[in-house]
């Protein structure tokens, strides 16, 4: 079954390795931390933060269908230890992920987390503020405090 690559790109499989390859070499986390300097350079950024999360539904071959040929009947039972460490977590309505994010009030990411989905907001709220983190273009100390924090009530 193909993937929803336009066919200008090429093979998904190709498109897909690329992204990875710069995912895991940081370019993509370099390149949003140099926008945020810019912007905080130019005064754009207004430093009272918005946070809240959305749920993320796993597509149906992620959360373990069946394919032909393939029996399912043998995945290890979770355990009684604690909640599993991956980022994806049976949910109300299935596999799920929550996103977490802090924005400023022009709509820019500051910092984000994603949890598994049946993970409580107001745990995540210390760890998202925490690491809001904007280096300035000069020799200076990145900014990671905001004026104002607003939050709904999932994170009181």
């Amino acid at each position: 079954m193909p993937r929803d690559v336009p066919p200008d790109y090429g093979p998904w499989q190709t498109v897909y390795e690329l992204f990875r390859r710069r995912q895991r070499a940081g370019v993509w986390r370099r390149m949003l931390t140099a926008l945020q300097a810019r912007a905080d350079a130019a005064g754009s950024i207004v430093w009272d933060v918005s946070v809240d999360s959305t749920v993320m539904r796993a597509h149906q071959h992620a959360a373990g269908a069946r394919k032909k040929g393939i029996s399912r009947s043998n995945r290890p039972t979770p355990t009684r230890a604690g909640p599993s460490p991956t980022t994806t977590g049976r949910g109300g309505r299935g596999w799920t992920s929550k996103l977490h994010l802090a924005c400023e009030q022009r709509r820019r990411p500051l910092s984000l987390l994603v949890t598994a989905g049946q993970r409580g907001d107001s745990r995540q709220f210390t760890t998202v503020i925490e690491r809001i983190s904007v280096p300035p273009l000069g020799p200076s100390r990145a900014r990671t405090r905001p004026d104002r924090v607003l939050a709904d009530k999932a994170y009181s």
